[in-house]
This record gives C-alpha cells, structure tokens and sequence, in this order.
C-alpha cells in the first residue's frame, strides 16, 4: 500500500503558488537593490568627475539621504514579512517605487546633481550644434541645399515678390496717368 499525503491538493497548490510568489517578491527586492547600487556606483562616478569639493560634498549628502529612504523601505519590508503581515506584491511594489521616487528626490534637490545636469545638457547641446555644423558641411561639399541655403533662396523670394509689388503699383500709376 502506498503513503498518501495528509495535505489535501488544493492546500499543496495554494502552498506551491505561496512559495513562488515569495521568491519572486525576493527576486524583485534583489533587483531593485542591484538597480539602486548601480545608479548610485555611476552617480558617484560622475560626481566624482564633474563637481567642485563644495557640491561633491552636499552630493554625498545626498546620496547618504537617498541610501536610507532605501535602507528605511527595506526595513519597512523586513519588519512586515517577520510579523507576518501579508505583504502584496501590490504593496511591495508601491513601497519600492515611492522608495525610488523619494530617493530620487533626495539626489536631485543637492546643487551637485543640478551642476551635473547643467553640464550634461550643455555638453548635449554643444555637441547637437557641432553635429548640425557637421552636416550642413558635408551637405554642401555634396552639391545639396542646405538648411542654411533653403533659408537664403526663401529671403531673397521674399525680396524679389516686394520688388515685384513695387514696380505694379508703379506701373499701375503710369498707365493711370498715360490714360
């Protein structure tokens, strides 16, 4: 005679489906933690990299700020599985993203991220007007118009229909005056 389990089917599934959705809330709590480490490692890098000691300083600061909004939220989660409070995966996720989004907060409000963006979008434009620079030179060492040259072509049209105009009207006041 075979040992039959004294745990009913539905119960062993519920189980089954219990321990997946728990690796998996683990497996995001990984992920989101290997995230925030890798923005904060590049972060530091670039601060490193493009700040004075003044705003380095605040930047670390900042940092330290956004390290314990995660630290406090993973703490939040710790505190709630141990006591065996039923954590949704709903709840999990709203608790890392207002986690992220307070984090993010702590990081964008030091004068150290506000240099560092000011810098990226300086370079960022710097190098669009040098890329256009580029292509309006490679366009006319082709033989093709260029933005530049459609531009020109449209001032003078404009030029020659005011031209035009003029010598209507008067040409309209001489054949009114030879009439």
């Amino acid at each position: 005679m075979s040992e039959q389990s004294t745990t009913p089917p539905a119960e062993d599934s519920w189980s089954a489906f219990v321990e997946t959705m728990n690796e998996q809330l683990i497996d995001a709590v990984e992920a989101n933690v290997e995230a925030q480490s890798r923005f904060v490692e590049s972060w530091a890098e670039t601060l490193e990299e493009s700040v004075d000691d003044e705003r380095l300083g605040e930047g670390v600061q900042g940092y330290a700020r956004a390290y314990q909004v995660w630290m406090d939220a993973a703490e939040e989660m710790a505190d709630q599985v141990a006591a065996d409070e039923e954590l949704s995966p709903e709840d999990a996720r709203d608790l890392w993203l207002a986690s992220a989004n307070d984090a993010f907060k702590e990081v964008m409000a030091t004068s150290a991220f506000a240099a560092m963006t000011g810098e990226t979008v300086q370079d960022a434009l710097e190098l669009r007007q040098a890329a256009d620079e580029n292509a309006q030179s490679t366009l006319h060492a082709l033989g093709m118009a260029t933005e530049r040259d459609i531009r020109e072509v449209g001032d003078r049209l404009v030029e020659l229909e005011r031209r035009q105009h003029a010598v209507e009207q008067k040409l309209d006041r001489v054949l009114d005056a030879l009439e």
